[in-house]
């Protein structure tokens, strides 16, 4: 019985692991297949508006304001009581004789509380969704601006990898040459340093690359996708029509305006609200009941009204005013910091545009025929070795300059678009407070 008892158990347990095993391969099966073969940016930026946690957090902080501002209609519950008065205990039918009471008790706020009550809940509800659409804004340029890294850091490593090979090809021919007693040794010393240098790099922008797609992935909410490749390139030119926006058609409705100018409307029906705390609410109480010696109903009726003697919410109506001054200032801060923002944003747009047309018009195309002179100068005897490895070095650095200039152009064009609150991507452009369509 104990080894059939064993058996079956050992069997009922075998099904379960197994059971089990095929759920998670099941469900990893599933995760691997919500998975994209890569990411564009308008993919990455639906993913991160469906995923990003903190996104996430700000909508349930909408439906919180949502629910206290329902609450905030709603008038206390009436209370019930039940009363026995006049009961003599020494007798034993003492209850009966007793008057017996059973009413409901009511406080009514006093009149223009309860509708500030409403108007506070739903500013409250407002204040939120402008939290919302600033996190949104913002998380489209985070969105933006971490794309853009990735794609400069994978044009950084090509061209630091091609460096790489450049200079471990010099170094093979310096060691050739100095093998062949063509050239001194301090020839392949000065060949082996460009070639250390070169590898040192290319280690550091291997590194630049892996945090930018982590910092990517998180702002996503998707962890996993840190090594999924991304597709899409940098762009080259700059878009004058962004300098060209007056701050005063963006500046009212940018998010961030909209959240402290709603919040000090809110201070403002707080101020108004702590101005009618010292008018009390009555309480109204309703009871019906018998006298036990007689019989008879009876119905008691009760009014109480709180004195403002010693309580009078001075404390609360200096802090409401307090909060109103607070908000007017925080309106005025916020408005000239994206004035601020604005016209540092502008120059360093115009700047970055300046020097990528620099770069691609005149620096590039002049150290690609350098190169070019030099080599040929180098293979009809013209020019020395020493000479080509200093000419590569410095196309090579121009090459890696240029990069950083496109991922400053990008990064700036990036910030300026969540300032004058657009969203520009490949055949859309709209609002980035909403959520965009699914690709």
């Amino acid at each position: 019985m104990k080894q059939r008892f064993l058996s079956r158990t050992c069997g009922i347990w075998a099904v379960l692991l197994g059971c089990g095993c095929l759920a998670g391969f099941s469900s990893g099966a599933a995760d691997s297949s919500t998975r994209p073969q890569s990411l564009t940016l308008e993919s990455a930026i639906q993913l991160a508006l469906e995923g990003n946690p903190e996104l996430r957090g700000a909508a349930a902080r909408v439906d919180a304001a949502a629910g206290r501002a329902h609450q905030s209609k709603l008038w206390s519950n009436p209370e019930l009581t039940l009363s026995a008065e006049d009961w003599v205990v020494k007798r034993g039918d003492g209850f009966s004789d007793s008057k017996q009471m059973a009413g409901l008790g009511q406080a009514i706020p006093f009149p223009g509380k309860k509708r500030l009550d409403r108007q506070i809940g739903a500013s409250g509800v407002r204040l939120s969704e402008a939290a919302l659409s600033l996190r949104r804004v913002e998380l489209i340029r985070d969105v933006k601006v971490a794309f853009c890294q990735v794609l400069a850091a994978e044009r950084l490593l090509g061209v630091a990898g091609e460096l790489v090979k450049v200079s471990e090809s010099s170094a093979a021919t310096a060691s050739k040459r100095v093998a062949a007693g063509a050239a001194a040794d301090q020839e392949q010393l000065r060949a082996e340093i460009p070639l250390e240098q070169a590898r040192t790099e290319l280690s550091s922008f291997e590194r630049e690359a892996a945090a930018a797609r982590q910092t990517l992935a998180l702002l996503l909410g998707r962890p996993d996708l840190s090594e999924v490749p991304v597709s899409g390139a940098l762009l080259e030119t700059a878009d004058l029509a962004l300098l060209a926006r007056d701050p005063a058609e963006w500046l009212p409705t940018h998010p961030a305006l909209v959240e402290v100018e709603t919040g000090r409307s809110r201070a403002e029906l707080e101020l108004r609200r702590a101005q009618l705390e010292p008018y009390p609410d009555v309480r109204v109480d309703v009871a019906g009941g018998r006298i036990g010696e007689s019989g008879e109903s009876i119905v008691q009726l009760g009014l109480s009204v709180p004195l403002p003697i010693i309580d009078r919410a001075k404390g609360k109506k200096q802090e409401a005013r307090a909060n109103v001054r607070i908000a007017e200032a925080e309106r005025a801060a916020v408005e000239q910091r994206l004035l601020r923002d604005w016209g540092t944003g502008s120059r360093r747009y115009r700047t970055a545009a300046e020097q990528v047309a620099s770069y691609r018009e005149r620096i590039l195309p002049k150290a690609t025929e350098a190169l070019r002179l030099v080599r040929t100068g180098f293979e009809q005897g013209k020019f020395g070795f020493i000479d080509l490895l200093d000419t590569q070095r410095t196309t090579a650095e121009v090459r890696l300059a240029y990069q950083h200039r496109l991922l400053e152009l990008n990064v700036a064009r990036a910030e300026l678009e969540a300032l004058t609150f657009h969203l520009t991507l490949p055949g859309r452009t709209g609002d980035p407070s909403q959520p965009t369509a699914k690709p």
